[in-house]
């Protein structure tokens, strides 16, 4: 499988350059998973915002054989993956969310979102006095000593 796919990164050189060849692999982000995936890996599941996990425990070193495929292969972000999945991920748990489902709890949270600290004026934390805190409140530290 590694092969077939040498074989046609090879044949797309020829046909446009060495350089669309190798945007082409990266904009598909074949380098690590199409290498992985061919060679025995799994799809064990897609999460909701279209990033895909995989398992291989054939020739391949524990603590390395489970991995994601972003789906946002331009601007991945690790906080993209949701706590159920982090938890397969990480070894945590061998259940994948689906097989979760069951033993999880009526009243469970909210949903994940993704961390989206520093991302425009909206998500940027400014302190309780700070000057573009829209809530700001004028403290003061202390109240000055007034002789009578």
């Amino acid at each position: 499988m590694v092969l077939a796919f040498l074989r046609s990164t090879i044949k797309a050189a020829k046909d446009n350059g060495w350089k669309a060849a190798l945007e082409e692999v990266k904009k598909q982000g074949l380098v690590a998973t199409k290498l992985w995936t061919d060679d025995g890996a799994r799809l064990v599941g897609v999460d909701k915002l279209g990033n895909k996990y995989f398992e291989k425990k054939v020739n391949s070193q524990f603590g390395r054989h489970r991995w994601v495929e972003y789906a946002d292969k331009k601007q991945y972000n690790a906080s993209a993956v949701p706590p159920e999945w982090h938890g397969w991920l990480h070894y945590i748990t061998d259940h994948t969310p689906e097989q979760l489902e069951d033993l999880k709890p009526a009243r469970y949270g909210i949903e994940h979102k993704l961390n989206r600290s520093g991302e425009g004026d909206a998500y940027i934390y400014h302190s309780k006095g700070h000057a573009l805190n829209p809530k700001q409140r004028n403290w003061t530290r202390y109240e000055p000593w007034q002789p009578t």
